[in-house]
């Protein structure tokens, strides 16, 4: 069985629903046991994944199916945010950039929304 391993850099809040939805369509033509999927969120990106953002039900959905969300902390520190403030279902890695170089250099799919 293969498994395809794709991450998704997400820099920019209005592109978060074509984030989740290039997941969700992942999942859909692979599927959820042949992929490992992983949505970063650095810079303004992270806003996507606040807990009064349109995204949470979505969120939920995509972790639910084994999708992991994480949050660049250096982004959150810059914005004035606090970690409390983001859906339950996120991580927060040190950096975003990082956690990226660190999935490519393991191999894994790039994509940027």
């Amino acid at each position: 069985m293969k498994l395809y391993r794709a991450v998704f850099h997400l820099t920019k809040t209005e592109r978060a629903n074509l984030a989740l939805n290039n997941v969700g369509n992942l999942l859909a033509e692979l599927g959820e046991d042949h992929v490992e999927a992983e949505v970063v969120a650095n810079s303004d990106g992270v806003k996507a994944l606040l807990k009064t953002g349109p995204y949470g039900d979505r969120v939920g959905e995509l972790a639910a199916r084994g999708v992991r969300f994480v949050l660049c902390s250096r982004s959150i520190k810059a914005m004035k945010l606090e970690v409390g403030e983001f859906l339950d279902q996120v991580e927060v890695v040190p950096t975003g950039t990082g956690e990226v170089v660190k999935k490519q250099a393991d191999g894994w799919a790039y994509v940027r929304p």
